[in-house]
């Protein structure tokens, strides 16, 4: 059976498709050489499952570090609980504002093809409510991803997952201790909870979560320690899935450590990145590589890679090539 590499090696020869195997080589060459990776993920990757071969990227120590938004993080727990109450909305183009508002009754969040349940929201809310009572008491201050770690570690939870536990990145994440960033949380259906906990009084303060300064603040502590710049190894790889916060907060680490910080670090060592946008619309996530070299986020010398694609089918042909599938 011929598998991912070989195909990609016989057909993906220019144009995106070329860039596509670059990326994979030049990836699987940083790896190879003992350098780390870094992944950010925008959009719904976790909804579109990117957990089942995310997760064996992560055990097989391919990702050391993840930075992305709430919405991906809550989803793939999500998913762990309640996958089989799922509803495919296959023709989701054709639905009517009246097919929506019929969804919105039975509570029934729809992401493109995707409907989730309300219930499992609501779940989730319930043990997290837990976890974030327990902090204040506590007097402590937690990473958003942590306090769904701690999900993760009650007792019952296995009980509770209707798919299998490894298709799930946060989970893989939770066990070989790869560290997630989260900033922007409040952007995401935990983050509204949480606000309207601490609204309403169930919660006596918002101190509990670490604030986004205090996250890159723990990123560029990391960065430190982790960018590997040795004659042996490169410095940290930066995998870039979508665009937006989930992309920019983590990889602006290395300038803040270098310009405002005033410390002698590496620049990120390798860069790709897979997205739709573009550079004419003057945003961050339609910048082409190059111009953060301006930006002291990438050196002249960084290979460098740009996907205009569909992240959720090439990602996971990247990855496939990478675990030599």
């Amino acid at each position: 059976m011929a598998s991912i590499r070989s195909f990609m090696e016989s057909h993906f020869l220019h144009f995106n498709s070329g860039e596509t195997l670059r990326a994979a080589k030049a990836y699987e060459a940083h790896i190879t050489s003992g350098g780390k990776m870094f992944l950010t993920l925008a959009g719904a990757a976790s909804t579109g499952r990117i957990g089942r071969i995310l997760s064996r990227m992560i055990r097989q120590g391919k990702i050391h570090g993840i930075c992305c938004t709430g919405a991906n993080l809550e989803e793939d727990v999500m998913s762990l609980f309640a996958s089989d109450d799922y509803e495919p909305l296959p023709n989701y183009r054709d639905l009517t504002p009246g097919d929506e508002q019929s969804l919105y009754e039975r509570g029934i969040n729809r992401v493109t093809d995707v409907g989730i349940p309300e219930t499992v929201m609501r779940e989730l809310e319930g043990r997290l409510h837990v976890a974030w009572q327990q902090a204040c008491d506590d007097d402590v201050r937690l990473m958003p991803h942590e306090f769904l770690w701690q999900v993760l570690d009650e007792p019952d939870i296995e009980a509770r997952f209707q798919t299998d536990s490894t298709d799930s990145w946060v989970l893989a994440a939770k066990e070989c201790g790869v560290p997630i960033w989260v900033p922007g949380w409040e952007d995401s259906t935990t983050g509204n909870m949480f606000a309207a906990h601490v609204f309403q009084g169930r919660l006596p303060h918002h101190q509990c979560v670490a604030t986004g300064t205090e996250q890159m603040q723990r990123l560029m502590s990391w960065y430190l320690e982790n960018h590997g710049m040795t004659e042996a190894a490169p410095s940290m790889g930066f995998f870039q899935i979508g665009g937006g916060i989930a992309g920019d907060f983590p990889i602006c680490a290395v300038p803040a450590l270098i310009q405002d910080a005033k410390l002698d670090v590496p620049k990120w060592g390798y860069f790709c990145q897979i997205g739709d946008a573009q550079a004419s619309y003057g945003g961050y996530s339609g910048a082409p590589p190059n111009e953060k070299i301006t930006w002291g986020k990438l050196g002249a010398d960084t290979p460098r890679f740009m996907i205009h694609s569909d992240a959720t089918i090439v990602a996971p042909l990247v990855f496939g090539y990478v675990l030599g599938d």
